[in-house]
């Protein structure tokens, strides 16, 4: 993925109709959408603390957007973000995040949901929400993501979210959910291909895919190894793989440019003990390249690491109490947003905790992240 010079951020969200009557409206919804983004940035996490984070910052916002009506209160953030349409929210972001960057052929795009915990509200009778987000490994970017509807489950969001997404020439990995035939078929209308975990969910597919692996008839040489160590354990990642698949799509007709199996074997020892677990995958690439396929299946799993244990740890996601209407998935969209601009920022050799911190500090360096722009020249939003 390139990274490239893109429009005020803000532009790209202009198209999103303001909820709100005519008559109640005090602040630009520009305005509201860009102090959020830096509260948030800078560490805000609630309505407070971003209308807080705004007054202290007063003269600065009123430099650079030219506030006439001072900080909105918390109760407008709140309202606001309440209000916007998520799906016209999340797919501005993929409009965005498409012309930030140029994705090269062989991305990894892992796809994964996320619960936000807090956003259970008992007394409202409000199930916590999900998210799918896509995940791009290589570069460290969200793509996109689609709040699962009501009464649904990631089955129906992941669809969505991949017509969000430009994919072509890239590997769109998913855990077991996301196999099914539907979804493989639209990955390939897109241009791009797919590796998808197996399980039960699927009729006999696993369990034949198993078997296979399981026979010492039929199962492949270790096509590649690869040892990792660290914090007193060893692991081994052996991977098996085969495109001599007639028999399986024989009996599988069904998905749409199945090519290969994958049979991966993790052994991790850790001081005196030592397990064992092989699990299973269908691709529409050749088995040609086992180590290649290897890695695809090990990225997969870093979404976890580095997108979900990142908005949990740097931004306490897990923590957000934002329930009213829309605001809980609006404020995940905004969060993305504010990973996206901060991971993007290479001008400092500091992680994401201290790159927000820094934010608050340096008014020049927040307007950088934002914008791309140095000092506090008023810009046109």
């Amino acid at each position: 993925m390139k990274l490239h010079p893109t429009a005020a951020i803000v532009d790209h969200f202009a198209s999103i109709p303001d909820p709100r009557l005519n008559r109640r409206k005090r602040h630009k919804l520009s305005d509201i959408f860009f102090i959020t983004l830096c509260a948030v940035i800078c560490g805000a996490d609630d309505w407070a603390s971003i209308e807080l984070f705004g007054k202290s910052k007063r003269k600065w916002f009123t430099e650079v957007l030219g506030l006439q009506h001072g900080i909105p209160s918390h109760d407008t953030f709140g309202r606001v973000f309440g209000l916007i349409d998520t799906q016209q929210f999340s797919e501005c972001f993929s409009r965005w995040v498409a012309d930030l960057s140029d994705l090269s052929d062989g991305e990894i795009i892992a796809i994964d949901g996320k619960c936000l915990r807090r956003s259970l509200d008992s007394a409202s009778d409000k199930a916590a929400i999900y998210m799918v987000s896509a995940w791009a490994t290589r570069n460290q970017l969200v793509l996109g993501q689609q709040r699962v509807d009501d009464k649904s489950n990631e089955i129906t969001a992941i669809p969505k979210l991949l017509m969000q997404l430009n994919m072509t020439g890239a590997v769109v990995t998913l855990d077991a959910m996301g196999c099914q035939t539907a979804i493989a078929r639209q990955i390939i209308d897109q241009q791009a291909d797919y590796l998808l975990s197996l399980k039960g969910n699927q009729g006999t597919l696993h369990q034949d895919v198993k078997l296979f692996f399981e026979s010492a008839n039929t199962c492949p040489p270790i096509g590649h190894t690869r040892y990792d160590g660290g914090h007193g354990r060893i692991e081994t990642r052996i991977v098996r793989a085969t495109s001599n698949i007639g028999w399986l799509k024989k009996d599988h007709p069904h998905w749409t440019k199945l090519t290969s199996i994958i049979a991966v074997t993790a052994i991790r020892e850790c001081k005196d003990k030592t397990t064992e677990e092989t699990r299973y995958f269908i691709s529409s690439m050749d088995a040609s390249n086992p180590e290649r396929l290897g890695q695809v299946v090990r990225a997969h799993w870093g979404i976890e690491n580095n997108l979900h244990w990142v908005l949990d740890y740097a931004f306490r996601e897990d923590d957000q109490r934002m329930r009213s209407g829309n605001s809980d998935a609006n404020m995940a969209v905004v969060r993305h947003i504010a990973l996206n601009l901060v991971k993007t920022d290479k001008t400092i050799k500091v992680g994401v905790k201290n790159k927000r911190l820094n934010a608050g500090w340096d008014e020049d360096y927040l307007l950088k992240i934002v914008t791309g722009r140095l000092g506090a020249t008023k810009i046109k939003i």
